[in-house]
């Protein structure tokens, strides 16, 4: 979701979180955690969590309408809050757009990779696979820097220099019309267009994750048509699960897994749900189903959140960021679910996964594992 303006988020946890490892046992091989101490994970979870590359193809480091954020240096208690997640990869990205798209993606890409590099003792930048894999060996957060349109590029060749300044993932369109395709609330959608099929190549040229979480429903089928290798849906759920426009069709997931792409599923309330109880398991489902419609290979997780969730905000920002959006969006009271919207969410759904028969393979697939096969043969 993670709309074009930014948020305040709810403050840190209060005390620091410790590391996954450092989890004391409670009894019977349960562990708890300092920043949720009334949660207990069990030994499978805390280890698979800790074996796995975890990849969240949708992170924002953090969603906020301060601009000076960036300029922030994590506390103590912060910075353990992000090494206790779990977490390795965080897709960092905004949906930017308008006239002046590319001086928000310019200012977007130094102020963020600035951030991580002001606090480089907790994360670093991506721009291999073999960064991932690295941060995860030195205990470190992987940042790979995205964003949630492609209205930056004003010309082909930008792709090439969003490149060399940073960008490793772009979706096509964020929820309304550009020059490229249509997005998910556009009350029609034509397509990608001529100018789109280009930006396509160029950013396959470019070795630039194409994304088409936001676009509607035949320009997603448009772009996997017509790029040459796999793609991505970052972030999104099963349409045969929930009536949203914002969420993929089984003709879409069958589409992009031929093509060998990976599709991250949400916890955002609306995309997983149309009624409450709303939880992880919920969540889970559409894991199941995307699983079960084109194999387990072919799915992971986009999470549209930072670690903390959005139901915390104060009221005057939250009723801004769900007034930002058309009225088809169908917000509820909450936007996260229960179970996941806290920093070790992560260990919350590989629970659940193990309580649903899960491998311990397929789970680390689903943490990471798919999305890093992707992400090399994208990137080289």
């Amino acid at each position: 979701m993670t709309g074009s303006f930014r948020m305040t988020r709810r403050a840190a946890l209060a005390g620091a979180v410790g590391g996954a490892l450092s989890a004391p046992m409670i009894n019977k091989g349960a562990y708890a955690f300092a920043a949720a101490p009334a949660k207990t994970y069990s030994r499978r979870a805390v280890d698979l969590v800790a074996s796995s590359l975890v990849i969240d193809m949708l992170a924002p480091l953090k969603i906020t309408l301060d601009a000076n954020y960036v300029a922030h240096r994590l506390t103590d208690a912060e910075a353990a809050e992000f090494r206790a997640s779990g977490i390795t990869g965080f897709h960092n990205a905004y949906g930017l757009g308008g006239p002046d798209a590319k001086r928000q993606a310019l200012e977007f890409l130094a102020g963020w990779q600035g951030f991580a590099g002001r606090n480089s003792h907790v994360f670093t930048l991506v721009d291999g696979v073999a960064d991932l894999d690295r941060a995860k060996a030195e205990k470190k957060c992987a940042v790979i820097m995205g964003i949630q349109n492609a209205e930056q590029f004003e010309s082909v060749e930008d792709v090439a220099l969003f490149r060399r300044l940073g960008l490793r993932c772009a979706q096509l369109t964020y929820n309304t019309q550009n020059l490229i395709g249509s997005g998910s609330t556009e009350r029609v959608d034509g397509g990608v267009s001529d100018y789109g099929a280009a930006i396509i190549a160029e950013m396959e040229k470019q070795k630039m994750l194409v994304d088409v979480s936001h676009c509607g429903d035949k320009t997603t089928l448009d772009a996997i048509e017509i790029a040459k290798g796999p793609i991505a849906i970052t972030h999104s759920n099963a349409r045969a699960l929930v009536d949203h426009p914002r969420v993929k069709t089984d003709a879409a997931i069958k589409a992009l897994a031929t093509k060998g792409g990976v599709m991250g599923i949400t916890g955002v309330r609306m995309f997983v749900r149309t009624s409450d109880p709303t939880n992880v398991g919920h969540m889970a489902d559409h894991i199941d189903h995307v699983a079960k419609l084109v194999g387990v290979d072919h799915v992971g997780i986009g999470s549209d959140a930072d670690l903390h969730g959005y139901d915390d905000m104060k009221p005057d920002e939250y009723a801004l960021l769900k007034g930002s959006y058309k009225g088809s969006y169908a917000f509820r009271d909450k936007i996260d679910i229960d179970g996941f919207d806290h920093p070790l969410k992560t260990f919350d759904l590989t629970e659940e996964l193990i309580r649903r028969n899960y491998s311990n393979d397929n789970i680390r697939a689903v943490l990471g594992g798919n999305f890093r096969r992707l992400l090399a043969q994208v990137w080289g």
